[in-house]
Parts: structure tokens; sequence; C-alpha cells
């Protein structure tokens, strides 16, 4: 079982890499353009078929957990290396496009921290 998850993480990140691909051809880059995105909501859609139909065994979920803990994080640091990569290529509109919108949030963080219950 714990390879069937494995094997679930694998073919939804194989799959994410094709869609990335064929997506930045697409759109005339030659670049993946997404495809750990997709692998990831691939295997959100996925497990949770397989959670409907009681497919999803626990053994399985370790297998997906494991390679989660130690694969996906070193995959997403790569992909935001290369991008920051790209943005000192491209300019100031790529860098603008990338630190505005996390400075908007840090700017929201203290209103919404005040508007809780807790």
């Amino acid at each position: 079982m714990l390879l069937r998850g494995v094997a679930l993480l694998a073919g939804c990140y194989i799959i994410g890499q094709i869609i990335g691909e064929s997506l930045g051809h697409y759109l005339g880059i030659n670049n993946n353009v997404g495809g750990v995105g997709f692998a990831m909501l691939l295997l959100i859609i996925s497990q949770n078929e397989l959670e409907k139909r009681n497919l999803f065994h626990v053994e399985m979920g370790e297998g997906v957990m494991f390679w989660s803990k130690m694969y996906i994080p070193v995959i997403v640091a790569m992909s935001s290396i290369q991008n920051v990569r790209v943005a000192f290529n491209n300019g100031i509109l790529a860098l603008l496009a990338g630190i505005l919108p996390v400075a908007i949030c840090l700017l929201f963080m203290p209103i919404l921290s005040k508007s809780t219950n807790d």
C-alpha cells in the first residue's frame, strides 16, 4: 500500500509536469508553467476521489505523506529560485509583481488578526 501512495504521487507529478510543459509551449514560453501546482491539484482531486470510493487506505496516505514531507518542498524551493532568477533577468516589473502582493498581504495581517474572535 505504501508503494501505491508513492505511485499515486509520482503519477500526479508526471502528469502535472506534462501539463505545465504543454501550457508553457502553448503560451510560447520555453519553461514549465505551473507543473508542480497542477500536480498538487491532481493529487488532491485523486485522493478525494479515492477516499469517496473507500479505495484510499491509511498506508497509501503514508506513502503520499512520506514524499510530501521530503520532495515537494524541495521542488517548490527550486521553482521559486528559478522564478526569482527570471524576474531579475526580466526587469523591475517582474520583481514588483512578486513583491507588491506580499507587501499588501503583510499590511493586511494586523487587520485580519484583529478581526478574529480568538
